[in-house]
């Protein structure tokens, strides 16, 4: 596909903000390699060979009596008497880098948990016991993924608002504005903790409470192209020409309208990220076990005595967040009219 002449440009432009164009990279590596999280960090091998036929445990769960065992039960491949059934029939085991899941428990500690980074848990564990490494990893792709779905959706919503508010204008703007002047004073943080509270939250009803409060962010920035395109010379032709308000909305005005909303939308992820690890911290937000960068922050700050967790979590974090943050400040001056 060839992007246009002033697509070009802009692309040039991104390109040429270094910090921003290395850091784009750097997160969609990092994005990309957690995808796979249960590649990189499992407590189950990638591939089994038991009696010259493969298996592979990360995708499919299968019992002790499969490798030779006496019970139904999943096996467990750390177990010394699993591993001797498959060395028994020639086997052998592939394993993950990282051989620990973000819910798995080291219990051959040699020192009460939270135990300190070693070459078994490269970042230590937590106070249950569970690896750092493998919650983090699990950690920042589950943060990435709610906020992009909370960006994209809340985009959704905030632009149609502001595209019926700024084209029609009248009565339609005013009673917009005033429910979003309403909707925007609530308290947002101790509604999401109110909500949060009356049921066990997991990902899909914690994204659509705080759904509820983030596509306003852009609703003015839409409403204000909105009512500056409308009465631009190629529009007014367009009514002229009988085209009906729906076409005129979204195929000559939005186009001009979402280059705000662009470079938006990186800093609505950013934000996305820190509210959903505040209510990790708070106790409010993913279900416990969950892997959450919240909770490893509130652990660091429940064990003073354990430096690493904080460490950890703050690390992961400010990396996250500032790449992030690099990537909007390259994408709003790509799409600076000025330039």
């Amino acid at each position: 596909m060839t992007l246009s002449p002033i697509n070009q440009r802009r692309f040039q432009l991104f390109k040429a903000h270094k910090r921003g164009w290395w850091s784009l990279w750097i997160f969609l590596v990092l994005f990309f390699v957690t995808l796979g999280a249960e590649l990189i960090a499992n407590d189950k091998p990638l591939v089994v060979s038991y009696d010259s036929e493969l298996y592979f445990p990360v995708f499919k769960r299968y019992p002790e009596t499969t490798f030779g065992g006496e019970f139904p039960l999943q096996a467990n491949y750390k177990s010394p008497y699993i591993q001797e059934l498959i060395k028994e029939k020639d086997g052998w085991m592939i394993w993950p880098l990282i051989r620990y899941s973000y819910s798995s428990i080291n219990y051959d500690l040699q020192v009460p948990a939270p135990a300190p980074p070693s070459t078994e848990n490269w970042f230590g564990t937590d106070d249950q016991g569970r690896d750092v490494l493998a919650r983090v990893i699990y950690g920042f792709r589950i943060s990435v993924l709610f906020a992009l779905i909370l960006t994209l959706a809340s985009s959704v919503i905030g632009v149609f608002a502001g595209a019926l508010q700024g084209f029609y204008g009248g009565w339609v703007d005013l009673v917009g504005q005033r429910f979003l002047e309403v909707w925007s004073g609530l308290p947002v943080l101790y509604l999401l903790i109110i909500l949060a509270s009356f049921v066990q939250p997991n990902f899909w009803w914690l994204l659509g409470i705080m759904l509820l409060f983030s596509w306003m962010s852009l609703v003015d920035v839409v409403r204000a192209e909105f009512l500056r395109g409308r009465n631009l010379e190629y529009v007014r032709a367009a009514r002229a020409l009988g085209m009906q308000n729906g076409s005129i909305m979204f195929r000559h005005i939005l186009p001009n309208a979402m280059i705000s909303t662009m470079t938006f939308m990186p800093f609505i992820l950013t934000g996305a990220i820190g509210t959903l690890t505040a209510l990790d911290f708070l106790g409010f937000g993913l279900p416990p076990g969950a892997p959450s960068l919240g909770e490893l922050v509130a652990q660091g700050k429940s064990n003073l005595q354990a430096p690493w967790l904080g460490i950890s979590a703050f690390a992961v974090l400010a990396l996250m967040l500032s790449l992030l943050v690099f990537i909007g400040e390259a994408a709003r001056d790509a799409f600076d009219p000025r330039k």
